[in-house]
């Protein structure tokens, strides 16, 4: 025969006793795991730099050694090259790679700016170094000087032109659409942007992206290194530096967008 087991009935001081621990033992469980959710899948708001002005025609600074290996590491080495060829500086084919004969041309504008000749090309270089070599600046549409924030792309120079009340704060190289899938010219304001946009398109992100006309946007490339060799599918590509650049300086303003000029 099996033996009864027979349980006491606790005391009712006893039970409220339980059901008081109980009940705080599921409160501070809610509160934990509450709390591991707000962590772990509620998304946090994104840091957004502060608009700098000490951006303006600032870039990395580049030296003797450096190179545009990949366009996930870029050190504005074909833009070196590039505007010194524009200056007659240097005369030779941009590969990316600041070797002798790039330093050579940096040195002797150095000189030419009467600032100290190392061969590492820092803020007060970088500075002469690109007012002095914006691409036919005489012919900025009139628009792109009037009052507000304005993002100018000359289709022909492969060049953006930042203006703020009619004051050049920089210019960047770029690439814009191909024959088939041109840029599309005209005057536009900025209708949305998005920080960390991902193209499910194209399978490609489109960091600091902000859209002007339809898809198209400026936004930095994960796939440009030289801006001068093939072409986006409408965007117009900046190097992810440069795009983070003007997304500093223009994201929480209304930014006007200016394409103009013969596709190239």
């Amino acid at each position: 025969m099996m033996p009864v087991v027979q349980f006491r009935r606790p005391s009712s001081h006893r039970g409220l006793r339980y059901r008081r621990a109980a009940r705080g033992l599921t409160t501070t469980l809610v509160a934990v795991l509450a709390a591991a959710f707000l962590v772990t899948v509620v998304p946090q708001p994104q840091a957004y730099a502060a608009p700098d002005l000490r951006d303006r025609f600032s870039r990395e600074v580049v030296r003797p050694g450096d190179e545009d290996k990949d366009p996930y590491h870029i050190e504005h080495v074909y833009e070196l090259q590039y505007r010194l060829r524009w200056l007659g500086l240097f005369d030779a084919e941009p590969t990316g790679y600041y070797g002798d004969v790039t330093k050579a041309a940096v040195v002797a504008f150095q000189k030419k700016i009467e600032v100290k000749a190392t061969g590492v090309v820092r803020y007060r270089t970088w500075r002469p170094l690109i007012r002095e070599t914006v691409r036919h600046r005489s012919s900025v549409p009139a628009s792109c000087k009037k009052a507000g924030w304005h993002a100018c792309y000359d289709r022909s120079q492969h060049q953006v032109n930042l203006y703020h009340k009619g004051v050049l704060l920089n210019s960047w190289l770029v690439r814009g659409g191909s024959a088939d899938t041109p840029t599309r010219t005209g005057e536009f304001v900025v209708f949305w942007r998005d920080i960390d946009h991902y193209s499910s398109l194209y399978d490609a992100p489109m960091p600091y992206a902000q859209f002007f006309s339809g898809g198209q946007a400026l936004h930095g490339s994960r796939l440009m290194m030289d801006p001068f060799v093939g072409h986006s599918h409408g965007c117009v590509n900046f190097w992810t530096e440069d795009a983070r650049q003007l997304w500093n300086l223009t994201y929480n303003h209304k930014l006007h967008v200016r394409v103009y000029g013969r596709w190239t």
